[in-house]
C-alpha cells in the first residue's frame, strides 16, 4: 500500500488550536487514506489525524514540529495538501 510523510513546522501564532485543528481534519477526512501525525518531542505521541479531539491533544503551539504520515492509495495527495494548509497558517494570518 501506497505511503507518504512530511514533516511540518507549525507557524500560525496561535498554534493548532480548535479551528485550525478541525480544519486539518475537515481535510484529512476527504482522504480514504489513514492519516497520522507524530508530535517528536520529550514526550511523543502518534495521533488519528481524522479525530478533532486527538488532534487537539497534541498541544502544538507555534513552533512546534510535526510529522504528516499516510498509507493508502492517495497518501501522497493527502500528504501534500495537508502540509500546504498547515504551511498556510490556517487562513490565520
Amino acid at each position: 500500500m501506497p505511503t507518504a510523510a512530511k514533516e511540518v513546522i507549525i507557524s500560525n501564532s496561535l498554534g493548532l488550536h480548535a479551528r485550525p485543528a478541525m480544519q486539518f481534519v475537515d481535510l484529512a477526512n476527504q482522504f480514504t487514506a489513514t492519516i497520522k501525525v507524530y508530535k517528536r518531542c520529550s514526550d511523543p505521541c502518534e495521533v488519528d489525524g481524522k479525530s478533532v479531539m486527538q488532534m487537539i491533544t497534541l498541544e502544538a503551539a507555534a513552533g512546534t514540529q510535526l510529522e504528516i504520515c499516510a498509507e493508502g492509495d492517495d497518501a501522497d495527495t493527502a500528504v501534500q495538501r495537508l502540509a500546504a494548509l498547515v504551511d498556510s497558517k490556517f487562513g490565520e494570518e
